[in-house]
């Protein structure tokens, strides 16, 4: 690098990072980026659904009619406050302006419909989709093409080792990059690394899954949770942590076929004591089939269906479909299986009966078979006398061939890792702040619960929050550089 002095240093190229670094640039300070990965954008190049905002330019145009306050409560209640209050208002207050600045950097937005339709009914049509294929692909694209014509010095294959400290407050950083170790000094260091993803032993120890057996990341981006264990080494306290999960099946060419919309279908799904354990619908909210699931033996469950169902899907299409799978009709169901299966995937079954069933994937019949006659006279009087799952989709589980999709939690990132306030500064044990230091995006969170659930009825709430809080990261290291001076 060019200079061994800076004002902000930001540790990460993702939605928060390059978004702290923007700001920070704008407001006339000098920002360097340190990325460990040899591409940019992380985590923040995956989003392909819209940003969240409230009370935007283009919501008003629409006359949409919810406001900041009632998505605000709505935010809160979601997380049985077990969140900081101002943080979430912060963010929230800050969303309609992030869109316009991010049109400012070039970005640009989709017509929103004259109707906002939530994605869940008691949600807010919060997404602004962004036009284009891949919405973090795009927004990452801009804002490093934007932050670098402001001058900002990105170094990709450069990690952060260490924060360094005088006394009490940031004084600089060492920084491992292609010439060897270096430091590199500067007033204030915004963290945004992304999370913990790929950390097995933090993964662990904090949240109690074991990565790769009953816990699996719809993306390894080798995300070790470095910004929040420098963030530790200085004082920070730890805060929130855990993966936002959704569901998945794991496996070799399962995301390569069309069988990933499945996962998602409100039919019988058991636990491996061969009983049914919750109400199959809300499965179109995968954060709440993640912890029904997260919670039952193994961690695991498997979705049940019968040679009817496999009809119903590849003639008149599956129940539920949504911006990820879109398709509505499966195409030779059985075909995609055997292929699945001779690829070694081992957690897709078929059998000619439930019995047979039963033994492939490991559960006792008997329960099974009580399990599945229940839940046949169910949908025969139609009525869910157990979960009142709504009755059209009591589909029966009786006619061969029988087909099982072993199912676990799974998850996009993790989030949480270190306390920050509604400027997102860092704290300490204390509750206080440690100067100089910020954290954003994944890294720091704050606004989930705990465990941080992520909030569909919200869309677009966590990358919104990567690029929201980077901003208000950026905003904030401006405000203290300018206080202490040179």
């Amino acid at each position: 690098m060019r200079q061994s002095l800076t004002d902000v240093v930001v540790v990460g190229t993702g939605g928060a990072g390059m978004a702290a670094a923007l700001t920070a640039t704008e407001g006339g300070a000098k920002a360097v980026v340190f990325e460990k990965r040899h591409t940019p954008g992380g985590t923040s190049n995956l989003p392909r659904g819209g940003i969240f905002a409230v009370e935007s330019r283009l919501q008003r145009e629409k006359n949409y009619p919810f406001t900041r306050d009632q998505v605000f409560q709505s935010f809160m209640n979601f997380n049985h406050w077990w969140v900081n209050a101002k943080l979430v208002r912060a963010f929230i207050d800050k969303s309609a302006n992030t869109i316009e600045w991010l049109e400012r950097q070039g970005i640009e937005f989709m017509e929103l419909p004259s109707t906002p339709s939530p994605h869940l009914v008691g949600g807010y049509a919060t997404g602004h989709p962004v036009k284009g294929q891949g919405t973090g692909v795009i927004v990452m694209k801009a804002l490093r093409a934007r932050a670098e014509e402001k001058g900002v010095e990105v170094y990709l294959a450069t990690a952060v080792k260490k924060i360094v400290m005088d006394k009490d407050r940031v004084a600089g950083v060492m920084v491992d990059g292609r010439s060897g170790r270096i430091k590199v000094k500067t007033r204030a260091v915004v963290i945004a690394t992304g999370g913990f993803s790929s950390n097995k032993g933090m993964m662990k120890k904090y949240c109690g899954f074991d990565l790769g057996t009953n816990l699996f990341p719809l993306f390894d981006l080798k995300l070790t949770g470095d910004g929040i264990k420098m963030a530790w080494e200085v004082g920070a306290v730890p805060d929130g942590m855990g993966p936002q999960l959704i569901v998945g099946v794991p496996g070799p060419g399962f995301f390569e076929s069309q069988l990933p919309i499945i996962q998602g279908q409100p039919y019988l799904w058991i636990n491996q004591e061969g009983e049914r354990f919750f109400n199959e619908e809300i499965i179109r909210n995968p954060v709440f089939a993640g912890n029904a699931i997260a919670r039952q033996t193994g961690k695991c469950s498997f979705l049940i269906f019968d040679g009817n169902t496999k009809k119903h899907m590849e003639q008149e299409g599956v129940d539920y479909s949504n911006i990820f799978f879109p398709e509505s009709k499966l195409n030779d169901l059985d075909g995609q299986i055997k292929t699945l299966i001779r690829k070694k995937n081992t957690n897709v079954f078929v059998a000619d009966s439930l019995e047979g069933l039963a033994k492939k994937i490991g559960v006792t019949p008997g329960p099974l078979r009580r399990t599945a006659d229940e839940y046949n006279r169910f949908c025969e009087k139609g009525h869910d006398d157990l979960f009142n799952k709504n009755p059209k989709y009591l589909r029966p589980v009786q006619e061969p061939r029988f087909y099982a999709f072993r199912i676990f939690p799974s998850m996009y990132g993790t989030l949480g890792g270190i306390k920050i306030n509604e400027k997102t500064e860092v704290l300490n044990k204390e509750n206080r702040v440690i100067p100089g230091l910020y954290a954003a995006g994944y890294d720091a969170c704050g606004i989930f619960g705990n465990p941080p659930d992520y909030n569909f009825f919200t869309p677009g709430s966590t990358y919104g929050f990567a690029l929201n809080s980077g901003r208000i990261a950026g905003e904030n290291a401006l405000k203290y550089i300018k206080l202490i001076g040179k």
